[in-house]
């Protein structure tokens, strides 16, 4: 049986199908925003997964690019791994229903995302985002908590829900907000510098709106959801956890009040093979049982010193900033680096400069289909003191990747002021709390150090929460460290300048969080930035005058766009002979301007010669210097600018009667002659005897000026 149903959001319709596709799957939905079609669904194993101490969720989005009518790029014409953006997208998805799970829940569950149509208007993503909860609110899965996404916009200081392709680009921030019918569960969002009034007001108008699509959801549930399973859990046994406990809590409760994290980590450790020597061979078989509890008394111990007795593990107080230094300048060879470092957490970021076409080429289901700034980011085992085989970037990776690209791009110049491809590589040295946020300080640092001129500088700080069981607590905490975020409730990371916020990324680990605690976050958070930009600008407050000698110059001419295809030649003959005879690199564009990149002065001047020559326009009167190409019966022709010919009439080549045209020229020759005409198809008409008169004339009016 086919159910449907409907409703209106931002002026469309939002339509699920349920029952028409999919039948083997636990739930499969159709799920429609206008034109756009998404098909989720969603299954889970029967029984939990033995031996691990994690949820294992799995969300995948699959961008088909028949969805936008496009065959595949490249040798292979079939979609092969993931885009970035389809990376991204199953994060969105994944961090907001994960902590709605029920607690202790270690079923295998998986849910597929796959975009079927595409209409630019209406967001695939935001539509698999609601599709996803959707799907796992009508399956037999136990997840019964409705979690609405909606994006706006802000264009003309009014917001937009649900911003169509055209308000999207002229909008000066994209706000996504996941939320239940109670409380916001995450938040992305990046801008062209917003006020923090402006951002709380925006994730309020989110929040009213995510209600409309929870309770549409609710209301498909009512309709034709199925029965919930009752999972199964896994017990500790209280004799076991009273034994543990009652042997270790004091020593855990020492090593945690230890300031020093390396110190504490010691003592963590011999705790640990303390309590492995005594209850191992005791209880063999539950030595998970164990570790969890292990876990859980350190957590209780960290979250009581936080929220009852007003203590952080490092001592620091709430609304502190870790200890701040700033370098750059480290690396010799490259355009720009940056060296970060916030207590034990340090970024070095490497910037490089490189031509126009040396942006990255996207093939995937938007509209956009180059990116000029790239921000990668790398995060080595050894930044947290630990070995493992070192494979390509993950999907934690690519998101601390683009969230740092989010903070930086709103402050770069345009293409019209700087004409190059940027791309900035965040290397993670140590870590120890929010590298994401130390690499957007890095970026900053490195891309000051290649003078590029950014608006200003940006820094990135994250924000922690700790609440009791009740939530009748909640203690907001500025630069959260490690400890802290692995017992804490929340990743609330913010970035920006002084004049506003340009990225936000919220992650909880709760249901939901509060009005006071988004808003707390959001205002301590801006506190927090003005004082390391205050440390940033000790060491570089502006961008460098000059840039690094080994980072490529620019220059940029702007031509008649109908004189492109005369630098680039039949077949781009001539363009590519203009590179191989200076060493530079040439980027067109059809809307006439070229761009020219060399490291040599003397090479990229004698293209840009070359270049203003093929498109120089010739101009009647104008007297040229030109070459001889060919000899007719007639007259001569001459090129008079690269690959512009005109014919000198045998009657124009002198002042006396010329029998033959060989008496005056021959091939090869260079003649001075003047353009009498260019007749209605382009025909160039020229005299040397007229510009040899003109000649003689300038001579003797500049000999009378002298003799005067």
């Amino acid at each position: 049986m086919i159910h449907t149903i409907e409703t209106i959001v931002a002026g469309r319709k939002l339509k699920v199908e349920y029952g028409k596709v999919g039948m083997l799957s636990d739930c499969a939905i159709f799920m429609s925003y206008g034109e756009t079609v998404v098909l989720v669904n969603t299954n889970a194993s029967e029984k939990p997964r033995d031996g691990i101490d994690f949820f294992p969720l799995s969300v995948e989005y699959e961008e088909k690019l028949y969805a936008v009518g496009k065959i595949p790029g490249g040798f292979i014409k079939r979609e092969a791994r993931p885009s970035e953006r389809a990376i991204l997208t199953a994060r969105g998805i994944d961090r907001p229903l994960r902590p709605l799970f029920p607690k202790g829940y270690k079923n295998d569950v998986q849910i597929v995302c796959t975009v079927l149509s595409v209409e630019q208007d209406n967001s695939p993503e935001i539509l698999a985002m609601n599709g996803a909860s959707l799907a796992l609110c009508i399956s037999s899965i136990p997840f019964t908590d409705a979690v609405a996404t909606v994006s706006v916009g802000l264009v003309d200081g009014k917001f937009i829900l649900s911003p169509t392709a055209d308000e999207r680009k002229v909008s000066v921030m994209k706000l996504t907000v996941c939320a239940t019918k109670d409380n916001v569960t995450m938040i992305e969002a990046s801008g062209d510098e917003i006020a923090e009034d402006v951002m709380i007001a925006a994730i309020d108008f989110a929040f009213e709106a995510c209600k409309k699509i929870v309770a549409f959801q609710e209301e498909a549930v009512a309709k034709f959801g199925k029965k919930k399973n009752i999972p199964e859990f896994k017990k500790i046994d209280e004799t076991l956890e009273s034994e543990v406990r009652k042997f270790s809590f004091d020593m855990v409760k020492t090593a945690m009040y230890i300031m020093d994290k390396d110190e504490r980590n010691v003592m963590v450790d011999q705790i640990k093979a303390k309590i492995s020597a005594e209850f191992d061979e005791k209880y063999a078989d539950k030595k998970s049982d164990i570790g969890e509890i292990f876990y859980n008394i350190q957590k209780e111990i960290v979250r009581n010193m936080m929220l009852n007795e007003n203590r952080r593990p490092d001592g620091r107080a709430f609304d502190e900033v870790r200890p701040i230094s700033c370098e750059v300048g480290i690396l010799p060879r490259t355009h720009g680096t940056g060296l970060f470092t916030r207590g034990l957490t340090q970024v070095m970021g490497v910037a490089t400069l490189g031509a126009l076409k040396e942006a990255q080429i996207l093939d995937g289901i938007s509209d956009e289909d180059t990116k000029r700034y790239m921000h990668h980011y790398n995060f080595p085992a050894y930044s947290v003191g630990e070995t493992k085989p070192m494979r390509g970037p993950g999907r934690r990776e690519i998101g601390h990747g683009a969230l740092a690209e989010k903070a930086v791009e709103p402050l770069l110049p345009s293409v019209e002021e700087f004409p190059y491809s940027i791309r900035v590589v965040s290397e993670v040295l140590s870590s120890n709390g929010s590298t994401s946020q130390a690499s957007v300080s890095a970026s900053i640092l490195a891309l000051l150090d290649a003078g590029v001129p950014i608006k200003r500088p940006a820094a990135g700080i994250a924000m922690g929460l700790i609440t009791n069981d009740d939530l009748s607590k909640e203690k907001v905490i500025t630069d959260i460290q490690g400890i802290e975020d692995f017992f804490g409730d929340m990743d609330f990371k913010v970035a920006g300048t002084v004049n506003g916020i340009t990225a936000i990324q919220v992650d909880t680990k709760l249901h939901g969080l509060s009005n006071y605690c988004i808003k707390t976050a959001i205002i301590d958070a801006k506190k927090a930035r003005l004082h390391i930009i205050g440390k940033m600008n000790e060491c570089i407050a502006a961008p460098r005058s000059e840039m690094s000698k080994y980072a490529p110059r620019m220059y940029v001419l702007n031509v008649a766009p109908d004189k492109i295809r005369d630098v680039i030649g039949k077949g781009g003959a001539t363009i590519k002979k203009i590179i191989a005879e200076t060493g530079v690199k040439i980027d067109t564009s059809d809307d006439g301007k070229i761009v020219i990149m060399s490291n040599d002065g003397v090479s990229a001047n004698r293209a840009v010669e070359i270049i203003e020559q093929l498109t120089k326009s010739v101009k009647v009167g104008e007297i040229y210097l030109g070459k001889v190409t060919k000899i007719a019966a007639f007259g001569a022709f001459v090129e008079i600018l690269p690959n512009k010919e005109g014919l000198v009439h045998i009657s124009k080549l002198d002042f006396e009667r010329v029998n033959k045209v060989e008496d005056i020229v021959s091939v090869g020759d260079e003649i001075l002659v003047k353009v009498m005409e260019i007749d209605n198809q382009g025909r160039v008409n020229l005299s040397r005897r007229d510009a040899m008169k003109d000649s003689e004339n300038e001579k003797k009016e500049n000999e009378k000026k002298l003799n005067e």
